[in-house]
C-alpha cells in the first residue's frame, strides 16, 4: 500500500470505529429502555387519552401492533436520548479537520441545534398536541366513536415531533446563511413577507391537514426566523468592529503588541498557497528594484558613508494603522501598496497581520 493511501485508510478505519459506537450507544439504550416500552408509549399517548371520550380507547388493528409499536417507540427514544452522544462523534471525527476559528462557530451551533431540537419536541407535546387533539375529537360526527389505531398515532406524533424540531432549527439556518455570506440580515428582512408565506407552506407540509397544527407551526418558524435574523445582525455589527479595530483601538482593547493584533484578525486568516506566496514575494521585489540604484556603484555613490537602511517596529506599526484608516476609507490600492511595505520591512509578527488584512481585502 502507498504512503499517499495510509491517511485515507486511517479515516476510514476512525469513522468505522466511531460508527460502531454510535450503533453500541443506540442498542444498549434500546436494551435499557425497551422493558419500560408500555410505559413510554401511554406517556407519549398521554394527550391523546386525555380528550378521548368516555367508554373509548386506542385500539389494536393488527396482530403484531401491541408488540411492534412500543418496541419502535422504544428505539426511536434510543436515538432521541443518544443525540448529544451520537452528534459528539460526529464533531469529533469532523474537528481534527477545521481551523481554529471554524471551531469557535461549528461547536455553539452544534450545542444550540441540539437544544433547539430538543426544544421543538417539548413544544410539540406539551403545547400542539393537546390542543390538536382536544379539536380533532371534538369535530367527530355524531355517532362516530374516536378509537385511534396504536400504530397510526405513533407516526403521527413522529411527524409532529420532527416536523417542529426541525421548525425550531431556523434560527441556527438563518445565522448559517449569514455567516457563509449567502445572504446579509438587511437582504433577509426584505423578504419577511415570503418568508411568513413560506412558514405557513411549511406547516402545510410538514403538519396534518388541520389549520391548528399547521398554524401553531407557522407561527414559531416565523418568530424564530426574526430570532435568527437578531442574533445574525448582532455577529455581523462584532465581526465589523473587529474589521475596522486599528492598533491603536486594539492596544486600547488590551492588544498592545503586534502578536495580538494577529489574534484580532484570526479568524479571517487563510494561509497563501506556494504559488500565492511567490507571487507576492515577487512583486515586493520589483517595486524594491524599481525603488533602488542599478547597482552597487550607484548605491556606493548616493549614500557615501551610510550603512543599509533598517526598519523600527513602531515606524511598521504606524503604517498598519495608516492601512487600517485607508481600508475603512475604501482607499484599497494606497492601503494595499503600504501592506507590500510592510510585508518587505516588518518582522514576523507585524508580515503575519499585514497577510490576515490582505487576505481580509481579496475575500
Amino acid at each position: 500500500m502507498s504512503e499517499a493511501g495510509l491517511p485515507f485508510m486511517s479515516h476510514l478505519v476512525e469513522l468505522r470505529d466511531r460508527l460502531l459506537r454510535m450503533v453500541l450507544a443506540v442498542v444498549v439504550l434500546l436494551f435499557a429502555l425497551f422493558p419500560f416500552a408500555n410505559d413510554i408509549y401511554t406517556f407519549v399517548a398521554g394527550p391523546l387519552m386525555a380528550v378521548l371520550p368516555e367508554n373509548t380507547s386506542m385500539i389494536a388493528t393488527q396482530v403484531a401492533s401491541p408488540f411492534l409499536t412500543p418496541f419502535k417507540l422504544s428505539l426511536v427514544t434510543a436515538v432521541f436520548v443518544a443525540m448529544p452522544y451520537l452528534l459528539y462523534q460526529f464533531w469529533a471525527f469532523l474537528a481534527p479537520g477545521l481551523y481554529k476559528n471554524e471551531k469557535r462557530i461549528a461547536l455553539p451551533i452544534l450545542i444550540s441545534s441540539i437544544l433547539l431540537f430538543y426544544l421543538g419536541a417539548a413544544f410539540a407535546y406539551f403545547v400542539v398536541f393537546p390542543l390538536v387533539f382536544a379539536f380533532l375529537t371534538s369535530v367527530a360526527p355524531e355517532g362516530v366513536a374516536v378509537m385511534t389505531d396504536i400504530s397510526h398515532y405513533l407516526d403521527f406524533v413522529l411527524t409532529l415531533f420532527f416536523a417542529f424540531g426541525l421548525a425550531f432549527e431556523v434560527p441556527i439556518a438563518t445565522i448559517l446563511l449569514v455567516l457563509t455570506g449567502v445572504t446579509t440580515p438587511q437582504q433577509l428582512s426584505s423578504k419577511r413577507p415570503y418568508v411568513i408565506v413560506s412558514a405557513f407552506v411549511v406547516g402545510m407540509l410538514l403538519t396534518p391537514p388541520d389549520v391548528i397544527s399547521q398554524t401553531l407551526l407557522a407561527v414559531p418558524v416565523w418568530l424564530l426566523f426574526e430570532i435568527g435574523v437578531l442574533f445574525a445582525r448582532m455577529l455581523t455589527k462584532r465581526k465589523a468592529e473587529g474589521d475596522k479595530l486599528s492598533p491603536v483601538g486594539a492596544a486600547a482593547a488590551g492588544a498592545t503588541t503586534a502578536g495580538d493584533l494577529v489574534d484580532q484578525y484570526e479568524y479571517a486568516y487563510e494561509p497563501m498557497t506556494e504559488e500565492e506566496m511567490e507571487a507576492e514575494l515577487n512583486l515586493i521585489e520589483e517595486e524594491e528594484d524599481d525603488g533602488l540604484p542599478d547597482d552597487d556603484e550607484d548605491i556606493a555613490e548616493s549614500t557615501p558613508g551610510q550603512q543599509p537602511e533598517t526598519f523600527s517596529p513602531d515606524a511598521v506599526d504606524e503604517k498598519l494603522e495608516q492601512i487600517m484608516a485607508l481600508r475603512n476609507e475604501e482607499a484599497y490600492e494606497r492601503a494595499r501598496a503600504l501592506l507590500y511595505e510592510v510585508l518587505a520591512e516588518g518582522n514576523e509578527s507585524q508580515v503575519k497581520v499585514a497577510r490576515n488584512i490582505l487576505a481580509q481585502m481579496d475575500s
